[in-house]
């Protein structure tokens, strides 16, 4: 026989846990995939240099929105979506912590390209996969050029940083893993 203090309290458990949005039953992958969208057009239409770059990639992680704040200890999340060929195979969450002199809070988007298909497969094989010395750096600069130059191009995978808003100076791809997700 279940008491009604036990009935209670696992009907209560599974309200709570039925509010948190786990993604069971959601839109979140339509809402990445959107999110997505404005970003991959965001770039070709602020930074055309990037058609290039999208066209050698054999694939990319586009992070539309990453979120950081921190008072002495700090953390950044963000979602996002791989896409090979234009087309969405996995979704991703990505998350770093920091400590150290800081303060504040900043918004910002990146897109990983992945130039090589090794660098994509050690990527999509790993259970959480941290951005490592293999990656090199493309800073966007205002005259609508990107900062890829020959020894950048040939890395495996490029980082691309882009539409920081926000207190912060600076926005770091260091420490950031990323994680599969479903959506």
């Amino acid at each position: 026989m279940i008491s009604r203090r036990t009935l209670l309290a696992t009907a209560g458990a599974t309200c709570g846990l039925a509010a948190c949005g786990n993604g069971i039953g959601s839109n979140a992958g339509t809402q990445i995939d959107a999110r997505v969208d404005a970003t991959h057009a965001y770039l070709l239409r602020q930074y055309p240099g990037t058609q290039d770059l999208m066209n050698k990639a054999v694939g990319i992680l586009y992070m539309p929105l990453m979120t950081e704040a921190g008072f002495g200890i700090g953390g950044a999340y963000g979602r996002g979506a791989l896409r090979i060929n234009d087309a969405t195979v996995d979704y991703y969450v990505a998350t770093s912590a920091s400590v150290g002199f800081q303060i504040g809070a900043q918004q910002y988007a990146h897109a990983l390209f992945f130039m090589t298909p090794e660098s994509l497969a050690a990527f999509r094989r790993a259970d959480g996969w941290q951005l490592g010395a293999d990656a090199r750096y493309a800073l966007p600069d205002r005259g609508g050029s990107l900062g890829v130059d020959t020894t950048t191009s040939q890395a495996p995978v490029i980082a691309l940083v882009f539409g920081q808003a926000g207190l912060i100076a600076g926005a770091s791809l260091a420490g950031t893993k990323y994680t599969r997700i479903l959506p």
